[in-house]
């Protein structure tokens, strides 16, 4: 079988004794999508559910970079692990910033993607395309185990709001996101639209751990 090459490359951190961090977040889609990614660096992935789970962190800040921060030094002084965690969501400007932090319960219950989406199809309903700016946003944090940060990380993904869903992919806002930033072969499809391999190419968290990547040499004396 022949395998797929990306058009990009994590350096791998691999080491004797194993690299091991926790992924400190209960939303199985993102936990699949964090864990392909980080994988590739030579770390050994733990989840709440490996540990035999977790308390559940207040999502109480006014960003992601504020919810990301809380929620790692929250998991790692439970566990006195190094851990990562996210918090990411999508920023419509024509709702100035909207969802934003509540991108995963816009429409109320957490998590119901379903209907996130068509609420936020109402509130643009009749906008044109030129009013339709969105980003989607992700900050990782990265907790010591006694808590104290030891990266904070950004990624961005800019693009607009389709006027209906494209695509069979149906993690978040994907089927609505078209990405458009020039000068990518992905420009101008949904990422619901796109294979896992064009979307982490370009997506905010793909963006994010890229650039987290970039720190762990560094950071990998410190985890073992």
């Amino acid at each position: 079988m022949t395998s797929k090459r990306r058009p990009w490359a994590f350096p791998s951190v691999a080491t004797e004794p194993s690299v091991e961090l926790l992924l400190a977040s209960g939303n199985a889609k993102k936990l699949r999508e964090l864990r392909e990614l980080i994988e590739e660096l030579g770390i050994t992935i733990l989840t709440p559910g490996d540990l035999g789970g977790l308390a559940q962190t207040v999502e109480d800040r006014p960003d992601f970079a504020g919810n990301a921060a809380k929620k790692a030094s929250e998991a790692a002084l439970a566990t006195g692990m190094w851990t990562l965690a996210d918090d990411s969501g999508l920023e419509v400007d024509a709702l100035d910033g909207a969802p934003g932090v509540l991108s995963a319960r816009f429409a109320g219950q957490h998590g119901d993607d379903a209907a996130n989406n068509r609420l936020l199809l109402e509130k643009l309903h009749g906008l044109p395309t030129e009013q339709r700016g969105a980003r989607f946003i992700c900050a990782l944090a990265l907790a010591r185990p006694d808590g104290t940060l030891a990266a904070e990380i950004e990624g961005s993904a800019r693009g607009l709001i389709l006027e209906e869903p494209r695509g069979s992919g149906d993690f978040g806002y994907d089927p609505l996101f078209l990405f458009t930033e020039p000068g990518h072969a992905a420009s101008g499809k949904s990422f619901a639209s796109l294979t896992p391999l064009e979307k982490t190419a370009v997506s905010h968290r793909g963006r994010a751990l890229r650039k987290l990547a970039s720190l762990l040499p560094t950071l990998v004396t410190a985890i073992t």
